[in-house]
């Protein structure tokens, strides 16, 4: 016990010695935990010997990230994008599974050598993906809902080899069309069961079991992780990812959703630190020097190559160039599910370790460089828009949706609203007595559809997104509110304003007293700090006995 404890400390000690550096040089901190991995294990400055326990709180990690995807989605969110995500998959893993084999067969790997590689290549990282937007608040932006929808699907291939490879001997496969069968099988039955669950059964368990948020936390706890110890036992025989994944989206719908979301994510947190050191822990770095100029090519396509056949693929489907280069952008990089078929495909004597090192290699490069790729997505965009005309097709944009009936084109003197959901359902409530035009932006579809019965003006995008500020008029208007706290969002929407129209009254949203600082340097109107708005309103109403208490109660649960 003693000598697990201590090896647990030193390597959460690294990761925040790391971390705390990569932050302040802001570098991503994902990377830290991957440098304190490779410390204590390729590198070996740390011998670690109780890495099966690390292994299993990685596991628990990888489940709490996924589950608390899963909260957040809801199965109806995908209805309106699974046909595209499926043609995005479908075309994307067999171009990038071609290109890549034929780029092996002319680098001289022999024809199994090179059918790994190109479906390594194929996988991006969910992990990795579902971490960056789930930080940057896009999960449910239509771009994030594409990207995560071609990683569950890749998932789900991940795992249907897998279990194919598993078949294999050194000589032999047996029954490889029974295993996918029943691996098809399984998997329907699974999101079929929890569709059912999800909508008749757990929304009234949570309910009943909501009054007591401890117990609440801990039921929560046991099915997220005896449903992912179940789906991960050789009976089902799928991973913990999908597990986490399915033990969240059955209990999307119940009314705690967000409240079992805010308790499991300092857990989530932590655990998910012990995930990515493990992957440092698992690289290898051996024989790299003779497939050095084979770990550039590799790498260059998973990063750059994979991107752009997305963002091609999105643009022939008329797509925006917006949603198709930050769709492309999240895919740059290979799985975990990766390293996972070469280190298989090593034990069963298929492939030599020289693969094993070059996928090692090309996944530490890409981790590296998508990192910095979706963390600056926005950034990025904005220097290359004029390059991505190429993406987009003129004869119609898919992702557009600006269904108002009245002509937005002289638009003056009128309100933009960023952001439509929560708060900004009660902000609307109020700016539609002032008798303006209201213009409301949100990126998320399911939103701005919601809008259709409003007399406002709608429009799908992001609110960074040149396009959509030219498209809203926020040059002409007099009023500018944004009720998402993306910080950066806000600060660029602030500069814009300075410039442009600096007569507009700008209200902006920050989730702590550094972000409202730097949005009041950039001369903001007023910054909403939601924990002391909600403490006003507290106020407001004790000053008054209570009264109107029933009224309010009565006139928030519309919103619930």
């Amino acid at each position: 016990m003693g000598i697990i404890f201590t090896e647990i400390t030193v390597v959460i000690c690294l990761a925040a010695f790391f971390a705390v550096i990569f932050r302040w040089l802001r570098l991503p901190v994902i990377l830290a935990y991957i440098l304190t991995g490779i410390i204590v294990g390729p590198l070996g400055f740390v011998n670690i010997q109780s890495r099966d326990l690390l292994q299993t709180m990685g596991d628990v990690g990888i489940t709490f990230l996924l589950f608390m995807l899963g909260l957040e989605m809801k199965i109806r969110d995908f209805s309106s994008v699974g046909k595209t995500v499926f043609i995005i998959f479908l075309v994307q893993t067999v171009f990038t599974f071609l290109i890549t084999y034929f780029a092996a067969i002319i680098l001289g790997f022999n024809n199994l050598s090179a059918i790994y590689i190109g479906i390594a290549l194929i996988f991006s990282s969910t992990i990795i993906v579902v971490k960056f937007l789930s930080d940057k608040k896009d999960l449910h932006s239509l771009y994030g809902k594409l990207a995560i929808g071609v990683l569950l699907l890749q998932d789900f291939l991940a795992i249907t080899v897998l279990i194919f490879l598993s078949s294999f001997n050194s000589d032999t496969l047996s029954n490889p069309l029974l295993s996918f069968l029943l691996v098809l099988i399984k998997g329907i039955l699974l999101f079929g069961i929890v569709g059912y669950l999800s909508q008749k059964i757990f929304p009234k368990i949570v309910e009943s079991l909501s009054k007591s948020s401890e117990i609440l936390f801990l039921v929560s706890i046991a099915w997220v992780l005896g449903l992912a110890a179940f789906i991960s036992s050789p009976i089902i025989g799928f991973s913990v990812e999908i597990g986490g994944f399915l033990a969240g989206l059955a209990l999307a719908n119940s009314i705690a959703n967000y409240q079992i979301i805010a308790k499991a994510k300092i857990l989530r947190d932590f655990f998910i630190i012990i995930f990515f050191v493990i992957l440092g822990i698992k690289m290898t770095f051996s024989g790299l020097e003779s497939i050095g100029f084979a770990v550039i090519i590799f790498s260059l396509i998973a990063f750059i190559l994979k991107p752009l056949i997305v963002m091609i693929t999105m643009g022939l489907m008329r797509f925006r160039k917006r949603t198709s280069f930050l769709s492309g952008a999240s895919l740059g990089q290979i799985s975990e599910f990766s390293l996972i078929l070469v280190f298989l495909g090593g034990k069963l004597g298929h492939i030599n370790n020289n693969i094993v090192s070059l996928v090692t290699a090309v996944s530490i490069i890409a981790f590296v460089f998508s990192a910095y790729i979706i963390g600056n997505d926005n950034r990025l965009y904005l220097l290359l828009h004029r390059y991505l005309n190429i993406f987009e097709m003129k004869n119609g944009k898919k992702d557009e949706i600006i269904q108002s009936d009245k002509n937005m084109e002289n638009l003056k003197d009128h309100v933009v609203l960023i952001g439509g959901d929560q708060m900004g359902e009660s902000v609307l409530e109020v700016l539609e007595t002032l008798n303006k035009e209201v213009v409301v932006i949100d990126f998320d579809p399911l939103i701005v559809k919601k809008l259709e019965n409003k007399n406002v003006h709608r429009l799908f995008g992001d609110i960074s997104d040149t396009e959509i500020k030219n498209l809203a008029k926020i040059n002409t208007a007099y009023l500018v509110v944004s009720t998402i706290p993306d910080v950066e969002d806000n600060l660029l929407l602030l500069r814009e304003l300075k410039t442009k129209n600096s007569r507009a009254i700008v209200i902006v949203t920050a989730l702590d007293a550094p972000d409202a600082k730097a949005l009041y340097k950039e001369k903001a109107d007023y910054v909403v700090l939601p924990h002391l708005a909600g403490g006003r309103q507290l106020a407001k109403l004790l000053e008054k006995d209570f009264n109107g208490l029933s009224e309010l109660k009565v006139k928030d649960q519309q919103y619930l």
